[in-house]
């Protein structure tokens, strides 16, 4: 926006603070779950990773296999379980219908319905295993097992069988306009898609920026992985402008569903996740990036504004993972993705703590941050044009009241308006000190600026 001639300080300083003050709050309820991996030696008992739970905005957990005592712990908590059927286990669940009832009776019935099981994930990662017996035999293992809990009734009737993919059965992501299934799972994937579509269980994706970063591992590349100020990427197809890779990936692969016939089927996140720490060769995997990502997606599912070809839907994201797993082999990162530690401290504030008690009590919750954001003495015009973009293109921020005839139109200064849209966003990602970041170019006040304001306009007109 460019600067109109500024009018006198005294005559507009509060007007322009009060909306600054006034920026919306409001954010929609977000779905959010967690992945809770085993591969370590030294994890919580089920009760206390219970308990943990419970003290977060967490409302979804998805387990690898079948952890009895984790969801006995969770059983009246309100906090839905996923669980998983091991890829060893498919091939039997596939031949024989009555190994999918026995399997059903032991690792689902018993639970049901104290704890809420949503869902169960037929393997992991299968159709690119590079196994081609074990992928035939997918579907055949999930329709016996959804034939099994509708016979069953009760509890079991609503439960959605579904498999977990990463991004590698994409052929193409980029730009998302162009997504497709590579052609190699394709045959298989179309037979699994009209059972999704039929029975209304989801399609289960691994979408990691992480990743998406390694391959390219550029500051601006950086920013638009962590929803931070960034240029944005417009899709020459669709002509969509993308202001993270988060986004970026789903609708590529929304627009691979909707290639393949099938774009009603719901997409669920899997995974999703950025670790705290990595080898030499692992770029931009430090402990401020890893909140970063996670707060920043939490804020962007807390607001309820959804992906450009999904708009108005929170998608439901299991984010990996709850704490670190020291066995995991591979890279170091790959043991390092923790939300918190096994001592059940946080590996960093991701936001997700409860605003309300958890049940049973439990130590108070540490506060936001609270205040005000506004532009930092210093910062340039350019700087603070790019803030204004970029805050103004983001989920839960309306700039409608900075534009030509709005209430806040005046003072029409780069300034004021980068204060104002910056101050929304902060206000709308929940107020945490890096949600008034800016690249340095904005500070917390925790003065009223309005109440200054007026103190100074006071000073000024005596």
């Amino acid at each position: 926006m460019g600067a109109a001639a500024r009018k006198p300080a005294a005559a507009l300083l509060p007007i322009w603070l009060i909306c600054l003050v006034c920026a919306s709050r409001a954010g929609a309820q977000p779905y959010i779950g967690v992945n809770y991996g085993e591969v370590a030696d030294n994890l919580p008992s089920p009760d206390e990773t219970a308990k943990l739970l419970k003290s977060t905005s967490i409302s979804k957990v998805r387990l690898y296999g079948v952890d009895a005592g984790l969801i006995r712990a969770l059983a009246g908590s309100g906090i839905s379980v996923v669980v998983g059927v091991a890829n060893g286990d498919i091939p039997s669940l596939a031949a024989d219908p009555a190994a999918a009832s026995r399997w059903l009776a032991a690792n689902v019935l018993p639970f049901v319905p104290a704890t809420t099981i949503s869902a169960v994930a037929v393997g992991n990662e299968v159709l690119e295993s590079g196994d081609a017996s074990l992928a035939a035999a997918l579907l055949p293992a999930m329709q016996n097992l959804r034939a099994a809990a509708v016979a069953a009734g009760d509890g079991a009737a609503g439960i959605r069988f579904s498999t977990v993919n990463t991004m590698g059965v994409m052929a193409q992501s980029d730009p998302p306009s162009t997504g497709a299934f590579h052609p190699d799972v394709a045959p298989q994937l179309q037979q699994i898609l009209a059972f999704l579509s039929r029975t209304g269980a989801p399609f289960m994706i691994n979408p990691y920026p992480w990743f998406a970063y390694q391959s390219d591992p550029r500051p601006e590349t950086l920013a638009f992985c962590l929803f931070q100020p960034n240029a944005g990427r417009v899709d020459g197809g669709s002509r969509i402008r993308y202001t993270n890779m988060f986004d970026a990936q789903l609708d590529a692969v929304k627009s691979a569903l909707v290639r393949a016939g099938y774009g009603s089927v719901d997409i669920v996140v899997a995974e999703t996740g950025w670790p705290t720490k990595g080898d030499a060769g692992e770029p931009g995997a430090t402990a401020e990036n890893a909140r970063a990502y996670v707060s920043n997606l939490v804020a962007h599912l807390r607001s309820g504004a959804g992906t450009p070809l999904m708009p108005g839907k929170s998608v439901e994201t299991y984010l990996f993972a709850l704490y670190d797993e020291d066995l995991k082999p591979g890279p170091t990162s790959e043991r390092s993705f923790g939300l918190y530690h096994t001592d059940l401290t946080m590996a960093y504030d991701a936001g997700l703590t409860s605003s309300a008690p958890a049940v049973g009590g439990g130590a108070a919750q540490p506060k936001q941050a609270g205040g005000w954001c506004v532009a930092r003495d210093g910062a340039s015009d350019a700087e603070l044009q790019a803030d204004l973009d970029y805050a103004c293109s983001q989920v839960g921020v309306d700039c409608g009241a900075i534009q030509p005839g709005g209430a806040c139109f005046e003072p029409s200064t780069v300034r004021a308006h980068a204060a104002y849209a910056m101050n929304q966003l902060y206000q709308a990602a929940g107020r945490h000190p890096w949600n008034c970041d800016f690249r340095a170019s904005a500070t917390l006040t925790s003065e009223n600026p309005n109440l200054a304001a007026l103190h100074d306009h006071d000073k000024m007109v005596t």
